[in-house]
C-alpha cells in the first residue's frame, strides 16, 4: 500500500500532469506573467462558475483585507465572527482597525451559531463575517436576514468552501462566497481548488464594488500612474492563473471524490461509540475541505493512527480568543465554550482526490481497532 498522505497534491497533479505543464508552458512562452493572459481568462471562467464577479489577488488573507478596505469601515468598527477559525480571519479585521466581537460556534456543525449574532450587535457593528469552515456554509439565510434588517455588511469566509452550495428555503441555490456582499477565497495549495503556491480572490455581484476591490488591489490605480485611493500590491501570477483554470475544469469532479471519501468514512465510523463523524446542515453541500471528527481521546486517537502510519491534523487547537496576540480583546477563558470544547477534541483525517479504497479501509479499521482496546 502507497504510504497514506495528509493531502496528496503530486498525485493530483499526476492526474492532469500534461494539461498542466502545457498550461505553464503556454505562460512561459507568451511572457505574460502579471494581470493579463491566464489571469484574466481564468477570472473569466472562475466568475462563469459562480455567477458572479471575481478578482483574484496574492492569497486568502489579502482577499479579506481588500474586501473590507473596498467597504470603507472606520478604526473602531465591530464585526461579528468566529473564534473559532483560521488567524487569518481576526487578524486582518485588527490590522485595520477593526474590533473583532465574538459569537460562539455550533458544537456539531463548527460554524458561528447564527442564533447568537442578534445579541453581539451593538450600535458599532457594521458586519458579520462568517467562516465556512471545513466545506459546509454557515446559516447564511438567517445570518442575511439579520444583516438586512439591521443594516450591515455580510462578508463571506469563503476559503474552505469553493464549490459548497447553500440552498435556501425556497429552493433557490448560491455558491459560498456569493450570497453576502462579498466573499473571500484561497486558493492555498491543499484547498478545493489549489495553486501550487498562494492565490486568492475575491467576489461580489456589486459591479461598483468588484471595481473598487479591483482598484485597492492594484496600489489604488483609478488609471496608469493616477491614484484614487490607498491600495495593496495584491496578485495572482499568470502561471498559477494557468494552473487554477486547468484544475477549474475538474472542480466537479474533485468535490464528488471528496464527497465519496466522505462517504465512505460515514459509512464505516458512524456507529464508533466515542467519536462523532461530521454533521451535515440541511441548507448547505459539504465539500470536504477537511473531513473532521469528534472524540474526548482526540490525542490519544491522533498518537495510535500516527505509529500506524496515518497522518491526521488538529484544526484547530488553539481558539483565537485565547491567543496570547489577542488578549488585548479581553475575552477569558470560558466565555465560548463550543469553541474551547472543539478546540480539545476536532481530529480531521486524511481527505483528498487520491485516497484509494485500500487506503480508506486501513484507516477505517485502525480507528475502530483502538476504540475497542
Amino acid at each position: 500500500m502507497q504510504t497514506i498522505q495528509m493531502s496528496d497534491l503530486y498525485g493530483q497533479y499526476l492526474s492532469m500532469k500534461d494539461e498542466i505543464d502545457a498550461a505553464i508552458q503556454e505562460v512561459i512562452r507568451s511572457a505574460k506573467f502579471i494581470k493579463s493572459g491566464k489571469v484574466l481568462e481564468f477570472e473569466e471562467k472562475l466568475s462563469q462558475y459562480l455567477d458572479t464577479n471575481v478578482i483574484s489577488c496574492g492569497n486568502g488573507t489579502d482577499a479579506l483585507q481588500l474586501a473590507f478596505m473596498a467597504l470603507k469601515l472606520k478604526s473602531g468598527d465591530e464585526v461579528i465572527t468566529t473564534p473559532f477559525t483560521f488567524i487569518s480571519t481576526v487578524e486582518v479585521l485588527v490590522l485595520l482597525g477593526l474590533k473583532p466581537v465574538f459569537v460562539d460556534v455550533c458544537p456539531n456543525k463548527f460554524n458561528i451559531d447564527s442564533s447568537k449574532i442578534k445579541a453581539a450587535i451593538t450600535d458599532k457593528t457594521k458586519a458579520v463575517l462568517p467562516v465556512h469552515l471545513f466545506g459546509q456554509c454557515a446559516d447564511l439565510e438567517t445570518i442575511q436576514s439579520l444583516c438586512k434588517k439591521h443594516g450591515l455588511f455580510l462578508v463571506e469566509d469563503a476559503c474552505q468552501a469553493l464549490g459548497t452550495d447553500f440552498l435556501f428555503e425556497d429552493g433557490t441555490i448560491q455558491k459560498a462566497g456569493t450570497v453576502g456582499n462579498i466573499g473571500c477565497n484561497s486558493f492555498f495549495p491543499s484547498k478545493n481548488l489549489g495553486a501550487f503556491g498562494d492565490g486568492g480572490a475575491v467576489y461580489t455581484s456589486n459591479n461598483e464594488l468588484a471595481k473598487m476591490v479591483r482598484s485597492v488591489a492594484n496600489h489604488g490605480r483609478k488609471e496608469m500612474y493616477v491614484y484614487e485611493r490607498v491600495g495593496l500590491n495584491s496578485r495572482l501570477d499568470s502561471i498559477q492563473a494557468a494552473i487554477l483554470e486547468v484544475k477549474l475544469k475538474y472542480i466537479k469532479k474533485h468535490i464528488k471524490m471528496r464527497q465519496d471519501v466522505a462517504a465512505f468514512y460515514d459509512e464505516y465510523l458512524k456507529e464508533i461509540e466515542g467519536l462523532q463523524i461530521p454533521t451535515r446542515a440541511n441548507y448547505s453541500t459539504h465539500t470536504f475541505h477537511q473531513y473532521t471528527v469528534k472524540t474526548k481521546k482526540r490525542n490519544e486517537l491522533q498518537m495510535f493512527l500516527k505509529k500506524r502510519g496515518i497522518p491526521s491534523m488538529v484544526y484547530y487547537p488553539h481558539p483565537i480568543h485565547l491567543q496570547e496576540a489577542y488578549q488585548f480583546l479581553g475575552y477569558k477563558k470560558g466565555a465560548f465554550p463550543h469553541c474551547e470544547q472543539l478546540a480539545e477534541t476536532v481530529l480531521s483525517l486524511p481527505m483528498h482526490t487520491e485516497l484509494t479504497e485500500k487506503q480508506l479501509k486501513y484507516i477505517v479499521d485502525s480507528i475502530k481497532i483502538f476504540f475497542k482496546k
